[in-house]
């Protein structure tokens, strides 16, 4: 397959899973898309490979594998040739794709956290490579700039964490280190029954307090930047404070209702867009 077509699989890919991550969208620099969408056909398969149905976890574990054999070697899948152009053409860092590859493998062994440092590390692979590789594909290489990225990858997967308190349980998985969730008094037995409790709710808060930082930490990260790729990261930080506002707006109880965002929340993020240095 040759590269053209190999793109255009991994832009199909990517804006059929629009919703959940809203990658090669129109405020990106159009040159930029089709090795965004690349990077995220990559990772979206090995996140489905992880999460693989009710397959023993050894199976999930030798898919990603083979999965990661594409990575290191020549393919001829087309989400790799896309991705092997992508490396090439701008230099990027293949042990990145490699950070991503562990996050799933371990999404398929490790249930449960014990602390916020073990949950940061996990997002460190599983979050911040995306933003890296995506500040590369622009031709960016500070490391301040990176560092900044990386707060606001992290906390961008912690709100979907807390966002999907109640998918995860289905899955056997709990994201809320259990440092927090014993200080507040949390008992899974709760989540077990459905019930997002005032001992949960303050567990949550004490996570979502500790993401709203990295959200501030991180901010800048869209001023370092210019032209389109600007407006895609404030829409995207933007974005996540906004469900995060909504979490907490509704005690965190997922079980009753999922925070997403939605057309009608176009007007608004535009808005607070235009006016970022006021917010």
């Amino acid at each position: 397959m040759n590269t053209s077509d190999a793109y255009a699989v991994c832009l199909r890919l990517a804006r059929s899973h629009y919703e959940n991550f809203p990658v090669a969208s129109w405020l990106l620099p159009a040159p930029m898309r089709p090795h965004i969408a690349a990077i995220y056909a990559f990772a979206r398969t090995a996140d489905d490979l992880a999460d693989e149905g009710d397959m023993p976890d050894a199976e999930r574990l030798a898919k990603l594998d083979a999965w990661s054999a594409h990575l290191r070697n020549p393919s001829a899948h087309p989400i790799f040739v896309a991705l092997h152009d992508t490396i090439r053409t701008f230099q990027l860092d293949p042990q990145l794709c490699e950070d991503l590859l562990s996050a799933f493998r371990q999404d398929v062994v490790t249930k449960r956290y014990e602390t916020w440092a073990d949950l940061l590390d996990y997002c460190r692979r599983s979050a911040n490579p995306v933003g890296r590789l995506v500040l590369g594909v622009a031709g960016y290489r500070d490391e301040h700039l990176a560092r900044q990225s990386d707060a606001v990858c992290t906390a961008l997967q912690l709100v979907n964490f807390w966002q999907d308190v109640e998918k995860d349980w289905a899955k056997g998985r709990v994201y809320v280190p259990a440092e927090l969730s014993r200080a507040a008094g949390a008992a899974e037995t709760d989540l077990r029954a459905r019930r997002m409790t005032p001992e949960w709710t303050s567990a949550l808060r004490e996570a979502s307090g500790r993401t709203r930082a990295l959200f501030t930490e991180g901010r800048d990260v869209a001023d370092g930047v210019t032209g389109r790729l600007r407006w895609e990261l404030r829409a995207t930080w933007l974005g996540g404070v906004r469900i995060l506002d909504r979490l907490e707006s509704v005690s965190f109880d997922v079980f009753r209702t999922r925070p997403t965002l939605g057309f009608a929340d176009a007007a608004t993020l535009v808005w607070d867009m235009v006016n970022w240095q006021k917010r």
